[in-house]
Formats: C-alpha cells, structure tokens, sequence
C-alpha cells in the first residue's frame, strides 16, 4: 500500500542529491516540516521553481510512512525574485525559513504557525514594518513550540505596569522594583515585546535578542544545544546596522 498526501507549502530548502533529483524540505500547514526527494530537481524545468520560499503545491508519496519518499511540484508562487534586489528583505527572508527549518520538529502539524509564517512572507519588501512583524511571529513561534513568554504582570509582585525585564529561565516579565539586586541577571524587556512603544529598529533589535536567547536557551537546548542557525544572527546584525544609520 503506497502512503500519499497532497498539500500546499513554503519551500524552507533545496539541496542537490544523485546526478538529477533534489532533497527539498517543505513547511505545509497539514504536515508540518517534511522532506522528499524531486526527481529531476536540479535540470532546467525545475530548478528555477525550487528556489527557497517558493510557495509549492506538493504531492508527496512512500511505500512507507517513515520513507524519506518523493515530491511530485507544481508552483505556485516565488519569493526569491522579490528579494534578490533587496538585501534586507533576502536577510529576512533567509533567516525566517533557516529558523523554521531549525526549530520545527520533523512531520509535525502546526497549522497556525504556518498561516503566520505565509503572512510574514508576504510582507516581505516592506521594509519598514517588517522587523516588527518578523518579532512577533518569532513570539508566536516560542509559543507555538510551548515556550511562550509571559508578559502580563511581574512574576515576583504581581504589578502590571513597570516591567521591564524577563527572567531567563521562566520567561515571566518582572518588574524594576520585582528585579530588586537580580537585575543584572535578567533580560531586558522592551515595550515593543508588549506591544507598545515606537518600534524602533534598535527596540526591536534589543527584543530579538531576548527572543534569541530563549531559542538558544530553550529549543536549541531540546535539539543537543545545535546553535542558532547563522542567517537569523545575520538579519538581526543587518538590523542593528540600519538602527544606527538612523
């Protein structure tokens, strides 16, 4: 009995295998992050459609569920030549399906999470929302992989304005009278993470580390403590350089 499914998906990667196939990893809102192998992937008729982002309908089929098994493409939709003359939107871009090839678990269902991944592609070219929409759907990837934060009072006095800092290990926000002599211990939180403030680029960079830590910190530490793939650092770096160009 021949296992099959059809879905539609974000390209995360493409990499060559044997003289003509590839090995494509796709994000679909059904399945998850998944793996199969396009016969003829890297010829002329293909390739140009498997470039990273590229939105796929896909059908995939294995003898085996556990198969790696093959994909069958039909295209959808391209992203790369949207960025390819915009290096701030390819970083982001990059860095979006890097960290979701990251930080997903194989095969995997998160339907959510996938129509906020699709979203936040789409803005991509707006250059002057997307940092903050990028913040926000890395706080709801956090949460989606169940470690959300907890913004909402201060975890030592239970007052809901004045916080300004998160703890590290629990992700609860604590206030500077709550921090007390720990505050050097703990991280910053920017208003911006609580949906306030001007969003700046330096603000939300600031937030994207505190982000970053619990990725680091907390998935990476479920994943044999791999690090944090490059490209995210990469974005994050070109973010703070345009901050301080302002």
């Amino acid at each position: 009995m021949q296992m099959e499914w059809r879905d539609t998906g974000i390209l995360l990667s493409s990499r060559p295998h044997g003289e003509a196939a590839a090995i494509i990893e796709m994000f679909t809102p059904e399945y998850g992050r998944h793996a199969g192998v396009v016969r003829g992937g890297t010829g002329r008729k293909l390739s140009p459609h498997l470039q990273p982002g590229a939105q796929l309908d896909v059908t995939w089929r294995a003898r085996l569920e556990d198969h790696l098994g093959s994909f069958t493409i039909e295209p959808l939709r391209a992203r790369a030549a949207l960025v390819m003359t915009d290096r701030f939107a390819l970083s982001g871009m990059t860095a979006v399906l890097a960290t979701l090839a990251f930080a997903l678990p194989e095969r995997e269902p998160h339907p959510t999470l996938y129509v906020r991944s699709e979203r936040l592609l789409d803005l991509l070219g707006q250059n002057e929302i997307w940092p903050l929409a990028f913040l926000q759907w890395e706080l709801s990837l956090l949460e989606t992989l169940g470690f959300a934060l907890d913004l909402s009072a201060c975890a030592v006095t239970g007052a809901t304005e004045g916080l300004v800092y998160i703890s590290p290990k629990s992700g609860r926000a604590v206030s500077a009278e709550g921090a007390g002599d720990w505050a050097s211990r703990l991280l910053p939180l920017p208003p911006v993470m609580r949906g306030c403030g001007d969003a700046s680029d330096a603000e939300i960079a600031i937030a994207l580390e505190t982000t970053g830590h619990f990725l680091q910190h907390h998935v990476a530490a479920q994943l044999q403590g791999r690090p944090l793939p490059k490209a995210r650092q990469q974005f994050l770096d070109r973010l703070t350089r345009r901050a301080g160009q302002r």
